[in-house]
C-alpha cells in the first residue's frame, strides 16, 4: 500500500557521522573556554550524506533509533551460546550413574 499524503508510517533511518569541526565532541575550543559547535548545533553529529546539521527533532529520533539498536546488540551478546552436537555433551555434568555419581562407561 503506497501512501500519497501524510506522515510516513515509519521513521526513515538517516546515516550519521561525527561532526568534522568538533570531531564529535559537540564543543570547539575557544580562547578562554569551550564554545558550542556551530556546525552541528552542539550535538556532535551531522548527516553523513550532506554533512549538514540535523534539526533537533530529527536528531533526537535518530539517536534514539541508534540507542535502541545498540541495546538490542548488547542483549544479544549477553545471551549464552547454546552448543549442539557432541561438544555439548562434554560441557554438561556427567552425573548419569547411580546416585548421580560420575559414570565413566566401564
Amino acid at each position: 500500500m503506497k501512501k500519497s499524503h501524510g506522515p510516513a508510517f515509519r521513521t526513515a533511518h538517516i546515516d550519521l557521522a561525527k561532526c568534522p569541526a568538533c570531531r564529535g565532541r559537540a564543543v570547539t575550543q575557544g580562547v578562554f573556554h569551550d564554545l558550542p559547535c556551530g556546525q552541528c548545533n552542539a550535538s556532535g553529529w551531522v548527516s553523513a550524506d550532506t554533512g549538514e546539521a540535523l534539526p533537533l527533532e530529527v536528531l533526537v529520533t535518530q539517536l534514539n533509533l541508534r540507542l535502541r539498536a545498540a541495546e538490542q546488540q548488547i542483549e544479544k551478546l549477553k545471551r549464552p551460546v547454546l552448543m549442539k552436537g557432541p561438544a555439548a555433551q562434554y560441557q554438561q555434568n556427567n552425573g548419569r550413574g547411580a546416585g548421580k555419581t560420575n559414570f565413566t562407561g566401564d
